[in-house]
């Protein structure tokens, strides 16, 4: 498996669990870290039981579009897989170029996407797209949205519908109890400062709740500072505290302390909520969630969480002050994420489905 992704050390326990299964030996090669909004993101060795980890340097590091493993040859060469997983986008130079060496060898290929807008690139992602469309042997789409997506672009071969990564309960366990006091309510927000993520949307929903409603803000990008001002403009700064980017370990303990956990991400033209892993997180872990209806999001909370129609912080505010009253919902709020994440987002369901994937593709050689 090829898989930039895979640095974030909560993400290898789906690869562990891949390799509990005894018919697969499993090499997974990650670049040493990955820049993206949030800065460089070094790999993290946190799940690294029975498979190999190996490390490849990239060129041109934080470019979705450019990057690529320039020794790539040599490690396949030497490692002859049966099957090239290669976790990532069809129009990207990295799969462009990781099929093509991986097919000269013989080995069968499959991509993954959790590209859910249909859009059109200039060349030569176009032609590289082409390319992998037609030669690759199977697709994962991360979503019911991305396979539509890439059967009406051409794509014709095998797939399966399979979440990138799933959640390992005992590293998100459900907390003890109910958080809320009355000393106040703690709100979150996990992820990219970006426009799409609609963080702005939440600080003005907070300002419609009470002083006893805090945020805590946890990530990086480059909307920090115009988020700061927004909260300094709407009289919140003291209820608001920008925390750092974290590691991946350290996430599950934050989650634990929150009364909710919000995303509130907002359709741009050139992206919607993919997924929003960090609901599943927040869900495992007995945080009540709420979610704008942009994406995937309301698929993935199910009836286990509260849902507002994107960019409106009135309604928002209206989501979040029904949990702060009813103590009764929150707790049945947050039985039912756990429950739906046991059973259906897990990293042994997502790994065992990834298996079966490859098996289909051994038998077909």
């Amino acid at each position: 498996m090829l898989s930039k992704a895979c640095v974030v050390g909560a993400y290898q326990g789906k690869l562990e669990q891949i390799a509990s299964h005894n018919d697969i030996d499993l090499t997974v090669i990650v670049p040493p870290r990955w820049r993206d909004e949030r800065g460089a993101l070094p790999l993290e060795r946190a799940h690294t039981r029975g498979y190999r980890l190996l490390v490849e340097p990239i060129l041109f590091n934080g470019s979705y579009h450019f990057y690529f493993y320039p020794r790539l040859r040599r490690r396949l060469t030497a490692l002859h897989p049966d099957i090239l997983h290669i976790d990532e986008e069809p129009y990207n130079l990295a799969t462009w170029h990781a099929l093509r060496l991986a097919q000269r060898q013989g080995a069968r290929t499959l991509f993954f996407s959790w590209q859910n807008i249909k859009r059109r690139y200039p060349w030569p992602f176009s032609a590289m797209e082409s390319h992998v469309l037609r030669r690759a042997d199977a697709a994962i789409f991360g979503s019911a949205g991305a396979r539509e997506v890439w059967r009406a672009k051409g794509y014709r071969g095998r797939d399966a519908v399979i979440p990138q990564f799933g959640i390992d309960p005992n590293l998100f366990p459900m907390r003890a109890e109910d958080t809320r006091t009355e000393m106040g309510f703690s709100v979150g927000f996990v992820g990219r400062l970006v426009r799409e993520k609609g963080v702005d949307v939440l600080l003005n929903a907070l300002a419609e709740l009470p002083e006893a409603v805090h945020l805590t803000v946890i990530g990086a990008g480059p909307e920090r500072a115009a988020l700061g001002q927004l909260a300094a403009r709407l009289g919140i700064s003291e209820r608001v505290v920008f925390g750092p980017w974290l590691p991946s370990t350290e996430i599950p303990g934050r989650l634990r302390r929150l009364d909710a956990l919000v995303l509130p991400s907002r359709t741009t033209p050139h992206w919607k909520e993919q997924f929003g892993r960090v609901l599943l997180e927040a869900m495992a872990s007995g945080a009540p969630v709420v979610g704008a209806d942009c994406g995937e999001i309301s698929n993935v909370i199910g009836s286990a969480g509260l849902l507002f129609p994107e960019g409106d912080s009135a309604a928002l505010a209206a989501a979040l002050w029904q949990l702060i009253e009813d103590g009764d919902l929150r707790q049945r709020v947050s039985q039912n994420g756990r429950a739906r994440v046991l059973a259906h987002f897990t990293q042994a369901q997502v790994a065992a489905e990834t298996v079966s994937v490859y098996r289909r593709l051994a038998s077909a050689a």
